[in-house]
């Protein structure tokens, strides 16, 4: 008995001398990953488009021109399984719809590299075989329309504001001297294409049909030398820099890539109240959205981003009950994701220092930021329209007012010159 009074005033005296109330100490968390969000490019494919002197036309390709090849069907299998390795234990060990939600571009070969990726992500086992000699389940990938894609198809458009800023853009003195340092060498290729009208702007294209031919096997022209490619390389990326950057690329990436980061934004931002929503969300998409996010983001590498790449976002909660993001890029397939760094914030950043430092390349409203602002021109035609439709508005009332009047005379009434009404 004594013993046990002794242990209870041990008790309150260490309450008392830590200030702390031991029955009622909260149990520790650990920190807990929560949501992710993947956004990676389609696999290998075969070239979007030839040139009128390419010894291979699209005849030379079994599936046509832009479509994944067996090659991307694979490495976005191997990207799946290297998902499923890096999530094992967040995500269920079989699919589950709930936990799950992928959205591509309305092309065949973002389709089906998120299929291929599925494919080696949720590998069915048990109950969700459906046949004993298929390893393989259907899993559901969403798409809209080209057309009306506002998120993952970019350049995003139409959009006349961005439009100005890419004229306005050609004006700046780096790509004025690109070009002047590359006119011969785009007369050149443009002799040897058969190509009338290449640009700085186009010239990527060819860069990416002879880059596909000589990545399966196919010989190339004399005229491809080694040099030549890495010209034509370095002009591709120049383009990536055109769309999203050289120019106020704060501003263009409000127009760009800042929809898909608002997007993800949001996201973030809901999974961190609510906890039913999907703890994976992913975006099957291309090169150019992958860049236009980055740039947003401020952490591209300059380099277009390579079959299958994939950027991460990783959601977390802390041990105190915060959250943090942490963002990586999986760019080669034989190494863990490079962790990537937003400017201004460190590697495992507060959600909130996240959203904060990433709220000036937001729209507000996309429509509106896109519209041209009014000049002095537009002005004069404004006012003009203003004052016309306030003469026609008279003349309606002036008219009506007179037909009223005179279906409002009793019979017998005339109406006299000096506005009086007489008997």
């Amino acid at each position: 008995m004594a013993g046990g009074q002794s242990g209870c005033g041990w008790a309150a005296l260490l309450q008392l001398l830590l200030g702390v109330n031991l029955i009622a100490l909260p149990p520790v968390q650990a920190r807990s990953l929560r949501f992710v969000t993947l956004l990676y490019r389609h696999g290998d494919r075969s070239p979007v488009k030839t040139y009128p002197k390419d010894p291979y036309q699209e005849d030379k390709w079994p599936q046509g021109l832009g479509q994944l090849t067996k090659e991307g069907m694979l490495q976005h299998w191997e990207l799946g399984q290297a998902l499923r390795q890096r999530y094992h234990g967040f995500l269920n060990t079989s699919y589950q719809r709930q936990e799950v939600y992928v959205r591509s571009t309305d092309f065949d070969r973002t389709l089906m590299s998120a299929e291929a990726n599925l494919a080696g992500l949720f590998p069915p086992a048990g109950m969700q075989r459906f046949h004993p000699n298929i390893s393989w389940q259907p899993v559901p990938v969403h798409t809209v329309p080209v057309a009306e894609d506002r998120l993952l198809k970019f350049p995003l458009g139409p959009c006349p504001r961005y439009e100005q800023l890419q004229n306005e853009t050609r004006q700046t003195a780096e790509y004025q001297k690109e070009s002047v340092q590359n006119t011969q060498f785009l007369e050149m290729v443009a002799n040897e294409t058969g190509l009338a009208d290449l640009t700085l702007e186009t010239a990527w294209n060819i860069y990416d049909t002879l880059f596909c031919e000589q990545a399966h096997g196919l010989a190339l022209p004399p005229w491809v030398s080694p040099h030549t490619m890495q010209r034509l390389r370095r002009l591709k990326d120049f383009s990536f820099r055109f769309l999203f950057g050289i120019y106020q690329q704060a501003e263009k990436a409000r127009l760009q890539g800042g929809v898909l980061l608002a997007q993800i934004r949001k996201n973030l931002t809901l999974t961190a109240t609510a906890p039913h929503l999907p703890k994976l969300l992913v975006y099957s998409a291309h090169d150019t959205t992958l860049v236009a996010l980055q740039m947003a983001l401020g952490v591209y590498n300059g380099e277009q981003a390579p079959y299958a790449s994939c950027h991460l976002f990783e959601l977390y909660q802390e041990d105190d009950g915060t959250f943090s993001v942490e963002m990586y890029f999986r760019n080669e397939s034989h190494r863990a994701p490079w962790p990537l760094t937003l400017p201004g914030c460190p590697r495992r950043c507060p959600l909130q220092d996240f959203l904060h430092l990433t709220e000036s390349v937001v729209p507000q409203d996309w429509q509106q930021e896109c519209r041209l602002a009014s000049g002095p021109a537009d002005t004069d035609v404004v006012v003009a329209l203003a004052v016309c439709g306030s003469i026609l508005f008279l003349l309606v009332v002036l008219i009506l007012t007179i037909l009223f009047r005179a279906q409002a005379q009793p019979p017998g009434y005339r109406h006299v010159a000096d506005g009086e009404d007489h008997p």
